[in-house]
């Protein structure tokens, strides 16, 4: 039996999938600051056989916590001579253009906490001063007295030579064996040094944070009793283990919502569908991301923190291309001081979450504002909702300052939730250069069908799919990865006049290392899959455009098809290409998957669950051109393979509703999913 268990803002989800291809889910309150209290909570709801579970997936957002609520380490930063302030200086590209006021981030260590040490290298990695060791246990030194816990060691050139680096850090275990220390080379090997500093720092802060909670988590699955193979979530879409994870948790940063992403496009294949825009509404945010042609987007420009208004603080490792905003069902609704209702981006929460929770929640939030126009069900929460309450909130904090009825208000809430769910959307496909016509809606998350059909019709979308355990689809996308770990080289060069064996033998490195590291954690050398990539741009170009590169020896026809791949991607995202013009190699990348077996899903019966077998009632509910309909509601559950609904229809299920608006038509696939045709 596989497992897999997400930790959301609000709730914990688990699947788990049996030998015999039987799905099962559950939900249990996340538990913040024990958050895997809230994982062996969840498992002892789901009364799964611990005995059976061969393999445990992990999704957390301890990382990104522990870094947005500023709760990691006290951290020191070693660096070469003359670069102690690369954090401050940060880059030029102010996002607040005319912002006069603008103030750049905060950096994560203090100024007097942030060190240098005689060391420099070409940025070819030849020596040009050896590292002053000396200066290095000095050091040392004044850290302790500082009382730091954490140290980061970021080197000028390291990531074409990464001698100093490793000297510097077996000076410090050898001198101090408690601290936490994290080199730059280990969690990136691409240039520009500030953004490698930023991500060896931030790996450092959390570092102490995460082993102590994958230590936790794993001390309780043993006292559980299960001894299964441990795997936790990554940024990039894969797995890796629990050790590794302690190592580089900066690479458990978006955990948990990616897996949803890479599910989206696992499910897409099964269903014959390449292209596809997955759409995630959980508690306290929504989450959207493109597939294109099957592929997951992955890319190492990244930041945190990162708005309209602010640069943030980037982080330069694989993290899937994926748009985030402070819009879920747990969002608080507010006028701000212009008298314009807003929704999000602070939410209600796990605690006290919205007001239909019953747990002191006094802020009307989009769940309640479902609750009032009937999209939602009393009876399909696990408290006994006191729609008085709701209805209070709503009509004090919106109805009242807008002199309309609660009704209408909360359906205005619903409409400020879309628009902002719309405009993350475009962003991820109109903006970019993709035809929303031409790619299929996955909608998942407690949220993501009650909204989809809505925005599906506005973006111009003809289909939406919901999956089967919708709410929880982003632990199930866990069941279905591999692990994967990539490697990234700087390495520029000019195609004019490459030297293809220094090229070849450059790629062969990567790859050997990557059996090699597979081999350590169990994986055959037959089970890993290697896919190469190159960061490609035309000479004198900052940014980079990345390409594939086929397998095997690398030869100047072959490399006319990777340059050719290069123009046609760089005239789809910037509308221009430069074929005449000179090429330049940047990185390479290198992807390795370790591939582990998947379960096979059940199908449903064809010939069970009519549409008229699942009907629970009918209720009137409020749409936003329609008013009040009558409106059939449908129990999932009941539901049998290729019945077909037609809309206005609500279909629920415990833990998430989808509502089909009037003349959209559903129909229920062979594996239980359902198949909405949007009719824009």
């Amino acid at each position: 039996m596989r497992v897999a268990t997400d930790i959301g803002g609000t709730f914990t989800d688990l699947v788990y999938v049996d030998d015999g291809g039987k799905m099962g889910i559950a939900k249990s309150h996340t538990t913040p600051p024990n958050f895997e209290r809230g994982v062996m909570n969840v498992l002892d709801e789901s009364e799964i056989n611990l005995d059976q579970l061969n393999t445990f997936i992990h999704g957390t957002t301890v990382i990104i916590n522990a870094l947005t609520e500023r709760k990691g380490v006290k951290t020191g930063l070693i660096t070469t001579k003359g670069f102690r302030d690369v954090l401050e200086i940060a880059r030029g590209n102010r996002p607040d253009l005319f912002n006069v006021r603008y103030e750049k981030p905060t950096p994560f260590v203090p100024r007097h906490l942030r060190q240098e040490v005689e060391e420099r290298l070409t940025y070819k990695g030849e020596v040009i001063e050896p590292l002053n060791k000396e200066r290095v246990k000095e050091i040392v030194d004044y850290f302790k007295k500082e009382n730091v816990q954490a140290v980061a060691v970021s080197f000028l050139h390291s990531y074409s030579n990464d001698t100093h680096e490793k000297e510097t850090v077996e000076l410090v275990k050898e001198l101090w064996p408690e601290v936490a220390v994290t080199a730059s080379h280990e969690v990136t090997k691409e240039w520009r040094e500030y953004e490698r500093t930023s991500t060896t720092v931030l790996n450092s802060y959390v570092k102490p944070i995460a082993s102590s909670y994958v230590d936790r988590l794993e001390n309780e699955l043993k006292e559980a009793g299960t001894e299964s193979n441990k795997y936790i979530m990554q940024s990039n879409g894969g797995t890796t283990t629990f050790d590794q994870s302690k190592q580089t948790p900066i690479n458990m940063l978006e955990s948990g919502p990616v897996a949803g992403i890479y599910g989206s496009a696992i499910l897409g294949k099964m269903l014959g569908e390449d292209n596809i825009i997955a759409f995630d509404i959980g508690g306290t945010t929504a989450k959207c991301s493109l597939i294109d042609k099957g592929e997951v987007k992955v890319s190492t420009d990244y930041s945190i923190e990162r708005t309209d208004r602010t640069a943030g603080y980037p982080v330069k490792v694989p993290v899937v291309d994926i748009v985030e905003i402070g819009n879920g069902g747990g969002s608080i609704a507010w006028i701000d001081d212009g008298g314009s209702l807003r929704v999000g981006p602070k939410s209600a929460g796990a605690l006290p979450g919205p007001v239909a929770y019953g747990r002191g929640g006094e802020e009307p939030t989009t769940t309640d504002a479902n609750l009032v126009v009937g999209r939602l069900s009393p009876a399909n929460f696990d408290n006994d909702v006191d729609m008085e309450k709701v209805k209070q909130a709503i009509t004090e904090k919106i109805a009242k300052p807008f002199s309309t009825t609660v009704e209408e208000a909360a359906l205005g809430i619903i409409r400020i939730a879309n628009s902002n769910m719309l405009n993350a959307l475009k962003l991820i496909s109109v903006r970019k250069g993709y035809d929303p016509r031409e790619f299929t809606l996955v909608a998942f998350g407690g949220g993501g069908s009650m909204h989809a059909p809505a925005l599906a019709k506005e973006l111009g979308v003809n289909k939406v799919i919901v999956p089967v355990g919708a709410s929880v689809f982003s632990a199930w996308g866990m069941l279905m990865t591999d692990l994967r770990h990539d490697y990234i080289q700087t390495y520029i060069r000019r195609v004019e006049g490459i030297d293809f064996s220094e090229l070849n033998k450059q790629l062969e490195v990567q790859e050997t290392q990557a059996v090699a590291q597979y081999k350590d954690e169990g994986v055959e050398e037959e089970d890993v899959i290697l896919t190469r990539f190159a960061d490609l741009r035309y000479l004198g170009q900052e940014h980079t455009v990345k390409v594939p590169v086929p397998a095997g020896e690398i030869t100047e026809e072959s490399m006319k098809h990777v340059i050719e791949k290069f123009h046609e991607t760089h005239e789809q995202l910037y509308t221009f290409k430069l074929e005449g013009a000179p090429t330049e190699i940047v990185n390479l990348h290198l992807t390795a998957f370790g591939t582990v077996q998947k379960p096979e899903l059940a199908k449903l019966p064809a010939t069970e669950g009519t549409a008229e077998d699942a009907l629970k009632e009918v209720r009137s509910v409020l749409y936003e051109e329609d008013g009040w309909v009558d409106t059939k509601v449908y129990d999932r559950t009941k539901l049998g393979a290729e019945v077909t609904i037609e809309g206005p229809a609500i279909v629920e299920e415990q833990s998430n509703s989808t509502v089909l608006y009037p003349g959209q038509q559903l129909t229920v696939d062979s594996y239980g999913n359902l198949i909405i045709e949007v009719g824009v």
